[in-house]
């Protein structure tokens, strides 16, 4: 198939890597003509992905209407706060009905706290869209090591769609059709990065992390279940599967921002010194207002979000979690 893989990242060009190794014809673009000369001539993208090497047969640019057109497939991967204003540079070049539309993105619009898959359905005006989420950092599918997700689409036609195209002998896919634990997952699970992450900076150990990871799961399950999604697709590889690998994980960027704060930097110094984003940041703040909106107490992505905006030491996120009132778990 003919495929447009948007955003130059780790995630999309390592997905990119994958689709092309079925065979398939894969244009990638990205926003800066020269870096993507770079990659192009290079073969390789030492920004989000170091250390590896391409097939020439992927194609590269930073035009939009070249990497779209003519296309049956647009994988979006590009960050929360680029995904609205690229979806309305993609909106005039795809077939709404035709067009197949694969989102890699985590997290909700920073001005409309919006889905990724909402912000795309009303922005392209189609319904095609899948979902695809899970524990696959972009470093390991790029070297091959055996990854599950789950695609998740309402049509269950599309989500087979989109199965069959990622589905590999390294890459096992899954269907659902609940987006929206899905994308919640995807959401939740960069805070609580962050939260293990300090634990891990500030020297605590394995009774910490385990601690942090249970008790965020029971957040993420009750948010997710006050905003309507499955309780089997948070329990699944979308939910706590990619909450795992992502609170434990040497690739994350969320427990790399963690382990920074923990060890005393600020949240400044630690921003503006990364090349790649780390959503679960931005992801605190909206978290917070989307579970006040829903009255969930969420206490561990409360300190999160203090700790990143409120300047926060650890010392005192570990006071406010320890000394909360006692209760039944």
């Amino acid at each position: 198939m003919n495929i447009a893989v948007i955003g130059d990242g780790g995630w999309g060009t390592a997905a990119a890597q994958l689709l092309d190794s079925y065979g398939h014809q894969v244009t990638v673009w990205g926003p800066f003509a020269d870096y993507i000369e770079e990659i192009r001539t290079t073969l390789e993208n030492p920004r989000y992905l170091p250390g590896i090497h391409f097939q020439p047969s992927i194609n590269w640019t930073a035009d939009m209407k070249t990497a779209i057109e003519d296309k049956e497939v647009v994988v979006l991967a590009v960050p929360s706060k680029f995904y609205k204003p690229i979806c309305e540079q993609v909106a005039p070049l795809i077939d709404p009905d035709k067009t197949l539309i694969i989102s890699l993105t985590k997290g909700v619009c920073p001005e409309t706290h919006r889905r990724m898959s909402e912000v795309a359905e009303t922005t392209l005006k189609t319904k095609r869209i899948v979902v695809l989420s899970g524990p696959s950092h972009a470093e390991e599918v790029a070297r091959r090591i055996p990854t599950a997700v789950t695609c998740a689409c309402a049509d269950h036609n599309l989500a087979i769609e989109a199965q069959n195209l990622f589905n590999g002998p390294r890459f096992r896919v899954y269907t659902t059709d609940d987006v929206l634990g899905v994308e919640i997952g995807g959401l939740v699970k960069n805070v609580l990065a962050i939260a293990v992450g300090v634990s891990d900076g500030f020297g605590f150990g394995d009774n910490t992390r385990a601690a942090l990871i249970t008790r965020g799961l029971a957040e993420m399950m009750r948010l997710g279940l006050a905003v309507g999604a499955k309780p089997q697709t948070l329990s699944g590889l979308a939910g706590v599967g990619d909450l795992i690998v992502t609170c434990t994980s040497t690739h994350s960027r969320n427990h790399s921002v963690g382990e920074r704060l923990g060890k005393g930097q600020t949240i400044q110094e630690i921003m503006g010194s990364m090349q790649m984003v780390a959503e679960g940041v931005d992801n605190a703040m909206l978290l917070r207002e989307l579970a006040a909106e829903h009255g969930v107490e969420m206490p561990i992505a409360e300190v999160v979000y203090r700790m990143c905006y409120e300047n926060l030491t650890a010392e005192d996120a570990v006071g406010m979690l320890m000394e909360r009132a006692a209760k039944p778990e």
